[in-house]
């Protein structure tokens, strides 16, 4: 299963220019993308889903104008899956999204994430709450980075 980290760079509604301007990023919002699903915990979804990749209304189209898209080879897509299956009732994290966003307190919040803290724990990487679309992007790159450095050693 292969895995990458999608990561919103579209204009979007104020919402997304509001984590923009906050968060310093020119990113919004995260995915992890699985074998042409996108998993991720979306307000306007109101909490953790999974979408198809493709055109459809219902769909997410991963176009390079509005995406960036990062592979991740050493994440497990089984275990983002199974996560997802875990969590599928879980609702958006606004209280750990306001606590670890706004007032730099790491206080997760159970059976409720925001997107970057939802594909950070999915990723099984400590303390997703702290993490911000364009931090988790980051982060996987250099993650990425490093295990390919490894494995050329």
């Amino acid at each position: 299963m292969t895995v990458q980290l999608a990561l919103y760079k579209g204009k979007g509604q104020i919402g997304n220019a509001a984590i923009r301007l906050w968060t310093g990023s020119i990113y919004s919002h995260c995915e992890l993308v699985v074998d042409g699903w996108c998993y991720s915990s979306s307000v306007m979804d109101k909490g953790v889903r999974r979408k198809r990749v493709g055109p459809g209304a219902d769909e997410i189209s991963l176009s390079e104008d509005h995406w960036d898209q990062i592979e991740l080879p050493w994440a497990d897509g089984a275990a983002t899956v199974r996560y997802f299956e875990a969590t599928d009732d879980d609702v958006y994290g606004w209280p750990s999204l306001i606590a670890s966003q706004v007032f730099n307190r790491n206080r997760p919040t159970e059976h409720a994430a925001f997107c970057s803290e939802w594909c950070m724990r999915a990723l099984s990487l400590p303390v997703p709450s702290i993490f911000n679309p364009g931090t988790a992007g980051d982060q996987c790159r250099w993650l990425t980075e490093t295990w390919c450095a490894r494995l050329a050693a």
